[in-house]
């Protein structure tokens, strides 16, 4: 599997060093990919000392989904993001797409504080949230 992270979805991880890691053990390429500039990305990724097979670099997120699956064939390519926009652009692309909380709760990765993801509340009763 070819496993890419949307930026701020990746933001969203409390440890996202350890997320790439034990990601690494399931899939066969994982990476970023943003609209945001490289050295963003770049800027991110070293701080968390994440190792990427692959990023976006100066192109959008879908030319990048597009580039990444063609240069690795992998059975399967699953794009995390955290936007009704996320997964617009991974269906444009042909790429599954799941939002990070999902596979979060399915992989047990720590949330960020602050980093409420409203698909992640959507089934909880509570009225208390922010």
């Amino acid at each position: 599997m070819t496993l890419a992270f949307e930026l701020e979805a990746l933001q969203s991880l409390a440890d996202p060093g350890a997320v790439f890691t034990d990601a690494r053990q399931w899939t066969e390429y994982v990476g970023v990919v943003s609209e945001k500039p490289t050295y963003v990305v770049t800027n991110f990724t070293r701080k968390h000392r994440v190792r990427q097979d692959f990023f976006s670099g100066p192109r959008g997120v879908a030319e990048s989904l597009d580039n990444v699956a063609d240069q690795f064939e992998t059975p399967r390519h699953v794009f995390l993001g955290t936007s009704e926009d996320d997964e617009a652009i991974a269906e444009e692309a042909g790429w599954e797409y799941l939002p990070l909380a999902e596979a979060a709760d399915a992989a047990d990765w720590e949330l960020a504080e602050g980093s409420a993801d409203e698909e992640f509340f959507e089934d909880d009763e509570r009225d208390d949230w922010p």
